[in-house]
């Protein structure tokens, strides 16, 4: 029976370039994952967006002084085409500047108000007498009196990872220089301590399968702080509108810490509206047995882990009642696969400093299969992790050129012109045993691998795949076709079919690594219909205008549950085989090296 997975991926903020640490922190994981269910033949949905309303995006807009709109659309329309370059497939990849999103927001904040979860309350904040304006968080720097750190800002500090009363900033300063002051103003505040019950009993249901660094930060934050009450609105002129009289018009919107994490549910309401079947979400939403994913970095862990999951449970049958007219509770996160960062030649991404590699440059000069494979050989998935150029360089040749590309290409090369452009006619019955103990082992491959997918442990996953690749070139080493094809060719037939059989299995069990090529090498083998859809541009208008959305179209897969061996026929037609990878020249070492910083 197939399962309905839903996977969501952390929202990039519409203020600068996504770079490889980004890529493999959130992106790529839940690409892979994603493909993986789509070959079991599962019921996929992969969603994130642009995330619109942060206020770095504001920030980013002031500094260029530029509409806000403007800026995130700019941004957005570049993440579609580094999207596209990469392969991540999304269902959906949205924006949050939606009316949908505006009303599921809406949604869940007067659920949460009907549920007695909301409340308001006054408090000081810092205010720009210049500017004569509340400043949002961002816009406040300080000195955070709990860690030391002199880059926190006014509500959070990102070296401590605590949540900051902005009255207590040390030495708080605005970004535009002028003068502050605190001055009360009045927010409506979300009651985490009312829900603090039922999140620990939801994390502690969790622990044995959840990361130790997911799990373990979660439930340890939560018994050393408990968790407080906290602000779900800003004095902002950008942003969703709060559905209560006078508070829009009073210079408030809702705060992007609570809405962004609600796109999650408002992308799969979109995406079934454009889509054509407006209940589809529901199978993802509304149904216990769905499994939801959340792909995000070590920075976001609490907010998924502990805080979504509160306002999921606080907004409860309520959310529903209010935006669709029936009473059901919302399906909770079944995991949350967080990633630790990627750091760059020993040292922390720097975007302004331009210590980063970026996602779209680099494909200007490297295959997106050859990026994704190092990406997830060197995934952070539990503690950070290097990107180093050298082994980088290293692996492409080492491994992903002469352990798995060769093979490839060498066999069917070997096939095309020694048996005139078709697999060899040989009898399944007359394998050797060699040739069926070698199909055993890659055939199992798919159980094994398979399991490494299913507990998102990609790494082993995709080391687990290559050792299959290895035991291929063993074989092959053993049978030596090469020299036997002049000798006894019945026996170089069959060590070739066999090799053809584990190679165009592993084609599959590679695919959600390396997708661009073993989409090829499907085409190699001579089938028509391809493992996986297409993905495509459209646009959507809506009362806030036109947004562009990335979406994915199954088209004609070959089958819709494809996660299994080779079926591939004795004397089947091949196409014309070609390398699949390309071997970089060490040079590109010391190149890549002098653009760092500059």
């Amino acid at each position: 029976m197939p399962e309905n997975i839903l996977i969501a991926i952390a929202w990039p903020y519409a203020n600068a370039e996504i770079h490889v640490g980004n890529i493999t922190g959130s992106h790529l994981p839940g690409d892979i994952v994603a493909r993986y269910h789509r070959l079991k033949g599962n019921n996929v949905l992969m969603v994130s967006g642009t995330d619109s309303h942060g206020t770095p995006v504001t920030l980013a807009a002031d500094k260029e002084g530029k509409p806000v709109e403007e800026v995130y659309k700019r941004y957005h329309d570049g993440f579609l085409e580094l999207f596209q370059g990469y392969g991540i497939t999304y269902d959906l990849f949205t924006t949050t500047h939606t009316e949908n999103h505006f009303k599921v927001t809406q949604a869940i904040f007067l659920a949460l108000k009907e549920n007695g979860f909301l409340y308001t309350d006054k408090s000081m904040q810092w205010y720009s007498p210049s500017s004569r304006r509340f400043l949002p968080d961002r816009y406040v720097e300080g000195t955070c009196y709990i860690c030391g750190y002199e880059g926190a800002r006014s509500d959070q500090c990102d070296n401590c990872g605590n949540v900051l009363e902005p009255e207590k900033l040390i030495n708080p300063r605005s970004k535009d220089g002028g003068a502050l002051e605190l001055r009360e103003t009045e927010h409506f505040y979300l009651d985490l301590s009312k829900l603090e019950p039922n999140v620990k009993e939801f994390l502690r249901a969790r622990q044995g399968y959840w990361r130790d660094t997911v799990i373990g930060e979660s439930l340890r934050k939560i018994e050393s702080e408990g968790l407080k009450p906290r602000p779900i609105t800003r004095d902002l002129d950008w942003g969703v509108d709060i559905p209560v009289a006078g508070w829009t018009e009073a210079g408030k919107r809702i705060y992007v810490w609570f809405e962004a994490v609600i796109g999650y549910l408002s992308a799969a309401i979109e995406q079934s509206q454009l889509s054509g079947d407006k209940e589809a979400w529901r199978g993802w939403w509304v149904n216990p047995d769905a499994k939801q994913f959340y792909f995000i970095g070590k920075d976001n862990i609490f907010f998924h882990a502990a805080w979504w999951p509160a306002q999921l449970m606080g907004a409860g049958s309520a959310f529903l009642k209010i935006f669709a007219g029936d009473e059901k509770p919302l399906t909770l996160p079944y995991d949350v696969p967080a990633n630790q960062f990627m750091n760059l030649e020993g040292k922390k991404i720097s975007g302004s400093r331009n210590w980063a590699v970026w996602g779209r440059d680099a494909l200007t000069r490297y295959d997106p299969d050859a990026i994704r494979y190092y990406l997830t050989v060197n995934m952070p998935e539990s503690k950070d992790s290097d990107w180093d150029w050298a082994e980088f360089v290293a692996r492409n040749n080492n491994e992903l050129v002469a352990t798995w590309g060769n093979l490839a290409n060498r066999v069917l090369s070997f096939a095309y012109k020694h048996w005139d452009g078709y697999v060899p006619d040989v009898s399944p019955a007359s394998l050797r045993d060699s040739d069926l103990s070698l199909l055993a082992v890659i055939e199992n491959g798919f159980s094994t691998v398979g399991a490494e997918l299913e507990a998102v442990r990609l790494r082993s996953a995709l080391g687990e795949a290559m050792k299959l690749a290895t035991a291929v070139n063993q074989y092959l080493d053993v049978q030596a076709p090469w020299s036997a094809v002049k000798t006894d060719k019945d026996s170089a037939a069959k060590t070739i079919y066999t090799a053809l059989k584990a190679i165009d299995s592993l084609k599959i069990i590679f695919s959600p690594f390396l997708p661009f090529t073993s989409e090829r090498l499907h085409g190699f083998f001579g089938y028509e219909n391809p493992l996986f859809g297409g993905q495509y541009i459209e646009d959507a208008t809506d009362a806030l205008g036109t947004h562009k959305v990335l979406r994915y179209r199954v088209g004609q897969i070959s089958n819709l549950s494809n996660w299994k061996p080779s079926e591939l026929k004795p004397g089947q037609k091949l196409n014309q085989p070609a390398p699949l990878f390309k071997k970089l020249d060490e040079s590109v070492i010391e190149e890549e090296r002098g653009r760092l910083g500059k």
